[in-house]
């Protein structure tokens, strides 16, 4: 090879080096703000419905680090990519940063931010902190491409855990953009979470007529109420879902009767219904109340399963960098997002509302980086 070729690789190789390394540099940032951030926002207190101060950190944060416009609508926190355009298709990024109330089992505070080795101890930091500022990571590291082929909104939200009013589903309607696509951060290990069951609860009321236990008179309650009963242990439903299997119904509770002599004119129940995506709840309640004598009247039917194509484009691109796919059984505010969506985020399911909740520091890192590789492969 010619001297001159020689020194031209030479260069061009060092040029691809110290690109390379501002890159790793870049992410490291990233990845050390967002462990600070998790750190801050567990050391604040933030139950459902009291997030106001959380609220005030994301917002400080998103300014601090160069986005030009951060929204707050009541505890709500959303943000878009600095060259939004609306003629392209967008993606949304949401997780919350309400917790539930801490478990009476813990051992250490649940607002102090341990650190333990590979270990941050704290409220929230598992479900669903880590996954929330590993988005924000994400968002911060697609903010200002001008090239990008979509839209990115980021939306961390409040209400979650106790289904609140004032959380996700409120902004869906008329206040985010209008998006796609999204994906939603709770602890998955990473791995795709392409369905999410959906959940209705039913409170059934068995018609009968009050008499004396005695004698031979009045209609009981309970014994009506006992067909149904049957119906609902016993009936399966024609489709089954691929990731989620059959939909599952489950009499929880009982009411009937106020003494022994006499015959219960009522007979009360409620059932748990695990919605799947091979149905809409509204298909499911219509197929009970078709087959069913007692009255049945939803106590809530708007948290409705979720689905994502196994050929999407941001499956295909988890898939290539080997994650798997599966179906969720837990609950998420994913129920409320019309669109496709995809649940994925650091740290493990079975962490959370536990005592002494826990995320790995690695498993931030490492959502991270999994985050901006597989977003990458969509948007870029």
């Amino acid at each position: 090879m010619h001297e001159t070729q020689v020194r031209f690789h030479a260069k061009f190789a060092k040029k691809i080096a110290k690109f390379a390394k501002s890159l790793i540099m870049k992410i490291s940032a990233l990845q050390n703000n967002a462990v600070e951030l998790l750190k801050k926002l567990i050391a604040t207190p933030s139950i459902s419905g009291e997030e106001d101060k959380t609220a005030e950190i994301l917002v400080d944060f998103l300014e601090s680090n160069g986005v030009e416009k951060v929204n707050r609508t009541v505890n709500n926190v959303w943000a878009v990519n600095k060259y939004y355009d609306e003629s392209k298709p967008s993606v949304l990024f949401n997780s919350h940063h309400d917790t539930v109330k801490p478990n009476p089992g813990y051992t250490r505070d649940p607002f102090s931010p341990d650190v333990e080795g590979d270990v941050l101890y704290g409220l929230g930091s598992n479900d669903a902190g880590a996954s929330g500022v590993s988005l924000l990571s994400t968002f911060l590291w697609f903010y200002d491409r001008e090239d990008l082929k979509y839209n990115i909104v980021v939306a961390i939200t409040a209400e979650e855990e106790n289904s609140g009013p004032k959380g996700l589903g409120s902004l869906l309607e008329s206040v985010l953009p209008k998006f796609d696509f999204a994906i939603v951060g709770e602890p998955t290990q990473m791995q795709l979470a392409v369905a999410e069951k959906g959940l209705m609860v039913l409170e059934g009321f068995a018609p009968g007529k009050a008499g004396h236990a005695a004698r031979d008179e009045g209609e009981n309650a309970i014994y009506n109420a006992m067909k149904d009963l049957e119906w609902f242990q016993s009936y399966e439903f024609d489709k089954e879902s691929k990731a989620l299997g059959k939909v599952k119904m489950t009499v929880t509770q009982i009411e009937a009767g106020k003494q022994h002599n006499v015959v219960p004119a009522t007979c009360k129940y409620v059932v748990d219904v695990r919605s799947t995506d091979a149905y809409t709840n509204h298909e499911i309640f219509d197929i009970i109340d078709k087959n069913t004598i007692s009255k049945i009247d939803p106590r809530s039917i708007r948290f409705n399963p979720s689905f994502i194509p196994e050929n999407h484009p941001i499956v295909l691109a988890g898939l290539k960098l080997g994650r798997t796919t599966y179906g969720s059984p837990t609950l998420s505010d994913q129920a409320f997002i019309k669109q496709p969506s995809l649940k994925m985020g650091p740290g493990d399911s079975a962490r959370s509302h536990t005592a002494d909740e826990y995320i790995k520091i690695s498993e931030i890192h490492e959502g991270i980086e999994l985050y901006i590789k597989i977003v990458g492969e969509v948007v870029s």
